[in-house]
């Protein structure tokens, strides 16, 4: 089982797959591409996100899902999906030139991407959530939120027809980490998290 968790900065992604390796040990972690090309592979990114970096980081991402056969047990933080998401995003805002040759590139390899993916578990943010004084200025909550629209209409409305196949599954994931990976586990058949602590 291939899965990718997806969603916006700041939303829980990191904290879900800390909970879910601790629940499924058996699984392999792929971390941010942005933390590992960083980190690992010395690579520099700008102060300011640009389309570039979400660029390099869909490469990074595409191909470490390639390095994962068929029925290999793995949780990547971020899926393909959320650069492409963060490219609109930044279109979006005007905070960017000339997206478009790029964004219809991204969605030409992000479409063949997903493929290599059997569910994706999106977290979208709270509706009720006031990020106002939550968030400082270094978190952009302008693009948090903008990258959020984004990957619901390719989620939930089905934006730029990903999904033609219906593969992989897309798992909405509400609430807080506790019930995040209540119903992940639920979806593997497994005993919630509580009750296995407990």
């Amino acid at each position: 089982m291939r899965i990718a968790v997806s969603g916006t900065h700041c939303c829980g992604k990191s904290s879900l797959v800390d909970a879910f390796l601790l629940n499924h040990p058996d699984f392999a972690h792929e971390p941010e591409p942005y933390m590992v090309l960083e980190e690992d592979y010395g690579e520099v990114f700008g102060a300011e996100p640009s389309l570039d970096d979400f660029n390099r980081q869909l490469e990074f991402n595409v191909e470490r899902l390639q390095s994962y056969d068929s029925g290999e047990r793995v949780i990547c933080e971020r899926s393909p999906v959320d650069f492409l998401a963060y490219m609109l995003a930044l279109n979006d805002l005007r905070r960017c030139e000339g997206a478009t040759r790029l964004i219809e590139s991204s969605v030409g390899i992000v479409t063949a991407a997903i493929s290599l993916l059997d569910l994706i578990a999106f977290l979208p943010l709270d509706e009720n959530e006031d990020t106002a004084g939550m968030l400082s200025d270094a978190e952009d909550p302008e693009l948090r939120k903008a990258v959020d629209t984004r990957l619901n209409g390719i989620f939930l409305d089905n934006d730029f027809d990903l999904f033609r196949s219906r593969h992989p599954i897309v798992l909405e994931l509400r609430g807080s980490t506790a019930q995040r990976l209540r119903t992940l586990d639920e979806f593997f058949g497994r005993e919630p998290a509580e009750a296995k602590a407990g």
